[in-house]
């Protein structure tokens, strides 16, 4: 009995044993299946992009936005306040310098003009009334001063008589002191009369002054309505495109307000915009680099505006060929803003699987094999990244996304 119950416990541990061991298997199969399933070791080339490792020059380059302008664009403007009349060209039309663009009902300007030029001759004719009262003013009170002048030696004269007629007797002091007075009092209604001689004169020349000035101010103001009515006749002052115009015949418009615009479309230029903390970096004479769908147009930073808005400056470009056939107005446009170009260096197309850290591990095709090999980068731009080291030319590199296979050292190709 001893030894049958030994045997059926020795079986029972061997089955136990089998059994433990077959889970293992199973467990280890599925970590195994798991491991593979996680971690691919093969991928088909058709989902590959690649790139070869060259010598070239790098930008490095900061991404702004920017918006294709006409070089030269001319507001034209209303110099009046006036109604549209009519509408000569639409937008799109080619103008020649003098054409007609749009006109204006110049009524209501001409009707001023022609209030200010009689109230002009007016002002004339009160300068004139003034000039002749001045000398008819003058003249009366020379009179009257030689008037008394004469006074004045017909009184000495009676003084003089008076003080012989005292010294032969037949006078007294009260006839010399009499004849003394009517001298000084004449004097004195003399100087007098001289006085108001000069402050006459002086108020009425400035009363004349005034009037001058007041005549000088309509004279500028007629003038200047006088151009304002010429131009009012809107025509364009060089050859270009209408980009815009007023078409609301009958509208009424106010001085200043904006009636067409006129375009050179043989030139254009860029207005860029990047963010303020970039502004330390922003300087004027900057390569740039502009994409225009698939061309590359270079040209450098004309000028930064001083002012920030909601974030960010903006800044004009110019472009070395202004005339591309590709340019636009109002087209958005790609800017890359050089600050640093390496000549003569490793270089690959840049992709989605270049990062943006110095060092990183990327994948070079070897015949149907892909081996992980660490690099480091250096510039880099929307086109090409700098290989510092890591590459040789002539290696074939993944630059799509790999980073599915971050654990994988070597990969399959499939074709």
């Amino acid at each position: 009995m001893d030894q049958l119950i030994e045997k059926e416990v020795t079986a029972r541990k061997q089955k136990k044993s089998i059994l433990i061991g077959v889970v293992l298997v199973l467990i280890l199969a599925a970590a195994i299946w798991l491991v593979r399933a996680n971690f691919k070791t093969s991928i088909n080339r058709s989902e590959l992009t690649t790139a070869t490792v060259e010598v070239g020059s790098v930008e490095n380059t900061l991404n702004a936005s920017g918006e294709v302008l006409p070089e030269f664009e001319e507001i034209l403007t209303s110099p009046i306040s006036a109604s549209i009349k009519s509408v000569v060209m639409d937008a799109g039309n080619k103008v020649r310098t003098g054409q007609s663009v749009l006109s204006l009902d110049k009524s209501a300007a001409q009707t001023e003009f022609e209030k200010i030029n009689f109230q002009i001759q007016s002002k004339r004719n009160e300068i004139s009334k003034l000039r002749l009262d001045l000398n008819k003013s003058f003249f009366d009170i020379r009179s009257n001063n030689d008037i008394k002048q004469l006074r004045i030696g017909s009184l000495a004269d009676a003084v003089e008589n008076a003080r012989r007629l005292f010294k032969a007797g037949g006078g007294t002091r009260e006839g010399i002191d009499q004849a003394e007075l009517n001298l000084k009092v004449a004097q004195m209604e003399k100087k007098q009369l001289e006085n108001e001689i000069k402050s006459k004169q002086q108020t009425m020349q400035i009363e004349i002054k005034e009037a001058e000035i007041a005549l000088a101010i309509q004279e500028n103001d007629l003038r200047e309505l006088k151009r304002k009515l010429q131009l009012a006749d809107i025509v364009a002052t060089r050859g270009g495109v209408v980009t815009y115009v007023n078409k609301n015949i009958g509208a009424s418009v106010h001085e200043g307000d904006a009636l067409a615009r006129i375009a050179d479309l043989s030139s254009f230029k860029v207005n860029g915009s990047i963010s303020d903390s970039y502004l330390d970096k922003l300087h004027n004479g900057m390569p740039v680099i502009v994409r225009v769908n698939d061309a590359q147009l270079k040209g450098h930073v004309q000028n930064v505006y001083p002012s920030v808005q909601n974030n960010t400056v903006n800044f004009d470009i110019q472009l070395d060929e202004r005339n591309n056939k590709q340019l636009r107005p109002n087209m958005k446009v790609d800017v890359y803003l050089v600050t640093d170009v390496r000549g003569k260096t490793l270089r690959v197309a840049n992709g989605a699987g270049f990062k943006g850290t110095a060092d990183q591990d990327v994948f070079v095709l070897n015949g149907n094999k892909a081996v992980r090999k660490a690099v480091r980068l250096g510039l880099s731009n929307f086109d090409y990244v700098e290989i510092k080291y890591g590459l040789k030319t002539g290696d074939v590199v993944i630059t799509s996304d790999m980073s599915e296979y971050k654990n994988a050292r070597e990969l399959t190709i499939k074709n």
